[in-house]
């Protein structure tokens, strides 16, 4: 299995020194959050993509993804009754598989719990009708360059709007493109009705991203999560992505988070 983490954790830390120290640690990727670099992707500029990118290649680690992908980026919302914010939040998509693709990322994680919840008066159907107009055109952007889009299911806690995996899957498939898929993050799961292990055997071949987290909100292995039947019903369904460590409680710092989380991912995969 691949391991990766979030580079968030790292908080303050120059993007070059977190993609060093992910993989003095062991990790085989690090994925990027674009706030950390910018307000807007738009913003990034191209030097900055490819040094990036570069970094990674010269010490051999893979950008497995971005995500946090509306954090900081004003003005995006994808379920919003204005049709000229849809279309705007529809363009910076495909400006965030550009992105992607710059970096050599492989997905782009979509969870975004306020640019997606129901607005007063709108319906559940109404809002999955215009968040279909929003994702077609970066599906297609994503095609052109090697990205998959990996929509995540929230709690209802987090939104309102598309919180299992079951749900997720039905909107992912309206598309029927082999670059929209869903993601599997197991915080998320915790508040699904289903064991963690089935949910990952029932939505076999239609994830393609998974984050390794607690339900605590700290990193694997700091709470009460058990990852070894999540690791057996991954390599039972024959997963081959990456784990990617996300977290959002912070306080054991970087360092101790990013060691102790590979190090409990390892023992619960071996």
């Amino acid at each position: 299995m691949k391991f990766g983490i979030c580079n968030e954790i790292f908080k303050d830390w120059e993007i070059e020194r977190a993609i060093r120290f992910a993989k003095d640690t062991g990790y085989d990727a690090i994925e990027i959050a674009p706030f950390t670099l910018a307000n807007y992707v738009t913003d990034i500029p191209t030097a900055t993509r490819h040094k990036i990118r570069q970094t990674a290649q010269d010490v051999s680690i893979e950008i497995s993804a971005v995500h946090w992908v509306l954090v900081q980026a004003e003005g995006m919302y994808m379920t919003h009754t204005d049709a000229t914010i849809r279309e705007k939040t529809a363009q910076y998509f495909c400006d965030l598989v550009d992105f992607c693709g710059d970096l050599g990322g492989k997905a782009i994680v979509v969870g975004s719990p306020k640019q997606r919840n129901l607005l007063p008066g709108i319906t559940f159907d109404q809002a999955w009708a215009w968040a279909k107009q929003v994702f077609h055109p970066s599906i297609a952007r994503a095609a052109e360059r090697d990205v998959i889009i990996c929509f995540e299911p929230l709690a209802p806690a987090e939104t309102d709007f598309i919180n299992t995996a079951e749900e997720a899957i039905r909107f992912t498939k309206e598309f029927d493109s082999p670059n929209f898929k869903i993601i599997l993050d197991v915080k998320a799961m915790c508040s699904m009705s289903k064991p963690i292990p089935e949910i990952i055997k029932e939505s076999a071949g239609e994830f393609a991203y998974f984050h390794a987290n607690d339900e605590n909100l700290k990193g694997p292995g700091f709470g009460e999560v058990d990852f070894q039947p999540i690791a057996q019903a991954l390599k039972e369904v024959g997963y081959e992505g990456y784990v990617s460590v996300e977290v959002f409680n912070f306080n054991e710092g970087p360092e101790v988070i990013a060691k102790k989380s590979l190090e409990y991912l390892r023992k619960s995969f071996a």
